[in-house]
């Protein structure tokens, strides 16, 4: 037999043993065998021996915050988004399935903690000008109504409101322009006197909304939703706004990934990682977020060996193992063994 023929008859044999080893109970044996080794090594070796801060933030910044996405990813999350919300289960599922009142009253009385962000909000929208111009013609126009129409006179005696209208149409004739200073004096004093009243808003509004108010408000919504289903709550919420929606989230993500702010809260949770585990053995990271042996195990029996019985059907495996078995075979150094 000559060496090209022995070479190949062992190449064959090798590619049979590698085959037969990545099947069944072999791979399973193999998988834990590799694994305890693995764990071992762990056990021992740093994650600063595994990767560097630089090497994850580079990470980071190729695959998350610059690659390219391709149009069709929010088309698809939409189209996903869409058959969510019409699958069945919407209309079986109650709230309180996936929120319980328990979970709901701890959330709140969280949110009531944060007094001080709640009296900050108050104030700046008690002196945002969209509100300040609110009060005024609210007070404005009810002053209006009052004086003309729902005050105690113009309802306790008969016509004294006809009257008054009247009288005002014949002061317009008689004066032009009256009523137009009337109103601006009307609205001077609600200039002058605004401040005044923003700031008793601002007072009732603090003295209204204590925790006590606000959880028994909040939760007697909350009993009332609780036992509605989720089909029900999300009634309006037609397909093409939905599609809108996610389009509008997935233009502001390519957005906000670039943004310095984002890099730097990145930036912020890699250095803590590598200053609480840069120094520690790698199995103490694992253990920590609850990757253990049999945790592994599981996932590889469930993904690990369906996904290699499917590529040795479909013969990829034993195409791999030929592209890298067979140069070697065919190499001078094995020739020179078979020579010897």
């Amino acid at each position: 037999m000559s060496q090209t023929d022995i070479s190949s008859a062992l190449l064959e044999q090798h590619v049979k043993h590698e085959l037969a080893a990545l099947k069944g109970a072999k791979l399973q044996k193999f998988v834990k065998r590799e694994l305890d080794e693995l764990l071992a090594m762990g056990d021992a070796v740093p994650l600063s021996r595994i990767c560097s801060q630089e090497q994850v933030m580079g990470v980071i910044r190729r695959v998350v915050m610059n690659m390219e996405l391709d149009g069709g990813i929010p088309e698809l999350a939409g189209e996903m988004a869409a058959e969510v919300m019409k699958a069945p289960v919407q209309s079986t599922t109650e709230l309180k399935d996936i929120l319980s009142r328990d979970q709901a009253t701890a959330f709140l009385e969280e949110i009531l903690e944060l007094r001080e962000h709640r009296e900050r909000v108050i104030s700046e929208l008690m002196a945002h000008p969209v509100y300040q111009e609110l009060v005024s013609n609210v007070v404005y126009h009810g002053l209006i109504n009052y004086l003309y129409e729902d005050n105690v006179i113009t309802k306790k005696v008969p016509g004294v409101g006809s009257m008054m209208k009247f009288g005002k149409r014949i002061a317009n004739r008689a004066v032009p322009g009256l009523d137009e200073t009337f109103e601006r004096r009307i609205k001077a004093w609600l200039s002058d006197s605004l401040p005044g009243l923003i700031m008793r808003s601002e007072e009732f509004l603090h003295k209204a909304l204590s925790d006590e108010e606000v959880h028994d408000s909040v939760m007697a919504a909350w009993m009332s939703l609780e036992n509605r289903t989720i089909g029900d709550l999300r009634q309006g919420l037609g397909e093409i706004q939905l599609q809108e929606f996610v389009v509008l989230g997935y233009e502001f993500w390519l957005n906000f990934r670039q943004t310095d702010y984002f890099e730097g809260c990145c930036l912020a949770v890699v250095e803590h990682l590598f200053e609480k585990y840069g120094d520690q053995p790698f199995n103490t990271l694992l253990s920590d977020v609850g990757v253990d042996r049999a945790v592994i195990l599981a996932e590889s029996d469930a993904l690990l060996l369906p996904l290699m019985d499917v590529l040795r059907k479909e013969g990829y495996l034993e195409a791999l193992l030929r592209r890298r078995l067979t140069p070697f075979y065919r190499s001078a150094a094995v020739k020179k063994i078979l020579q010897s």
